[in-house]
């Protein structure tokens, strides 16, 4: 069996913290290897009174896309956790704008909901942010996590949960039909 290296893509989109990782994958035994991490974030516009809210999304959906493409261009294929519907309407544009964005990829899309994610991890769809975080950052801890030292230790920060749903969202795609699905395809190219 020969080994075909993938590059690959995880996202966790959100309008204001866009995380990602990146890293290679063997296609033929499913090993995630090269991993690093990058987190794309986004403030709305201070400048309330002369910049029209629809602009300053315009403006923050842009900026993510022109974070992400370069990262799109160079892989095979993504795997994403799908935001999902909320309860007010802020929180609805901001869905909208990140799925807006991921409709943009031209690569296979292996889609997850959180709930995947949160059961493959974790094992219940309570898991937590803090424990997703502790699975991340223990199978790839030179990924390149966000830490702050205080008193001479190091810890990890919590703006880390992002970049860890996107680690979470591949290795559960990973167990998909989809995925399968994409692979089977591949290896006639690759």
């Amino acid at each position: 069996m020969s080994n075909k290296i993938i590059k690959f893509a995880g996202f966790d989109p959100s309008l204001r913290n866009f995380g990602i990782v990146t890293g290679s994958l063997n296609l033929d035994t499913a090993e995630v290897t090269d991993v690093s991490i990058k987190l794309i974030e986004t403030e709305a516009t201070s400048a309330k009174k002369t910049v029209r809210t629809n602009s300053d999304d315009l403006r923050r959906a842009n900026e993510i896309w022109r974070g992400i493409k370069p990262i799109v261009d160079s892989v095979n294929i993504v795997f994403a956790e799908l935001p999902v519907g909320s309860q007010s309407s802020r929180a609805q544009t901001s869905y909208g704008l990140c799925l807006g964005v991921l409709a943009c990829i031209d690569k296979p899309i292996i889609q997850l909901t959180p709930n995947d994610i949160k059961m493959h991890i974790g094992g219940k769809k309570d898991t937590s942010k803090d424990t997703i975080i502790e699975w991340a950052v223990s199978k790839h801890p030179d990924a390149g996590w966000f830490t702050k030292k205080v008193k001479g230790e190091v810890s990890i920060v919590s703006k880390n949960e992002h970049p860890a749903d996107a680690l979470a969202a591949v290795y559960t795609g990973l167990e998909t039909d989809q995925y399968r699905q994409a692979v089977s395809m591949m290896r006639a190219f690759f």
